[in-house]
């Protein structure tokens, strides 16, 4: 995790928010990885395994993963995958 400016209690919190939604991604082989919290507040995860090349990962991301996020951990602005997808909609 490379997280800027940002401490271990702070990312503790990321981290049980993203858990509250991994099974979920687990269940369809998937999951995501912390890869910074940017000087912007901004969450930006790389997508593993199928969520990385699903076409729905755009929504799971924004209706799963960020809202858990943000419920959990208000003071992050927005949550970004690095290798989202293209969607095919």
């Amino acid at each position: 995790m490379a997280a800027r400016n940002v401490n271990k209690d702070f990312m503790l919190r990321i981290e049980s928010a993203l858990d509250q939604i991994r099974p979920y991604l687990e269940a369809d082989g998937g999951n995501v990885r912390v890869l910074e919290v940017t000087d912007e507040m901004v969450l930006k995860l790389e997508l593993l395994g199928a969520c990385g090349s699903c076409p729905m990962s755009t929504m799971t991301l924004k209706a799963g993963v960020e809202q858990s996020v943000l419920r959990a951990v208000p003071e992050i602005k927005a949550v970004e995958a690095v290798n989202v997808a293209p969607s095919n909609v």
